[in-house]
């Protein structure tokens, strides 16, 4: 099965023939809204998109790993990811067949 990367283009592209703005305005509101979400989240918001899901930051302790090549335990130091969990609208239009 062959995939596809969706860039900002496509979803510019997508918002100019659904909604009839210019490629301009589309371009413009794409960011906007990339933005918006972007900002929230530095903020420590958390995101939810009805029938999509929702983003939010996490936070991560420090630990101890370890190199796999040389086996020598070295620190992870704390830091933030970004978590996606998805909507069960979301899962079931994927699983669907």
């Amino acid at each position: 099965m062959e995939t596809r990367t969706i860039t900002r283009a496509d979803l510019a592209d997508a918002v100019c023939n659904e909604v009839g703005l210019s490629r301009n305005e589309s371009s413009d509101l794409v960011e906007s809204v990339l933005d918006e979400i972007s900002n929230a989240l530095i903020g420590g918001d958390t995101v939810k998109i009805s029938s999509f899901g929702s983003f939010s930051v996490r936070e991560k302790g420090e630990r101890i790993g370890r190199n796999p090549k040389t086996g020598i335990e070295v620190p992870i130091s704390p830091r933030k990811v970004l978590v996606f969990r998805a909507s069960h609208v979301l899962k079931d239009r994927i699983n669907k067949k």
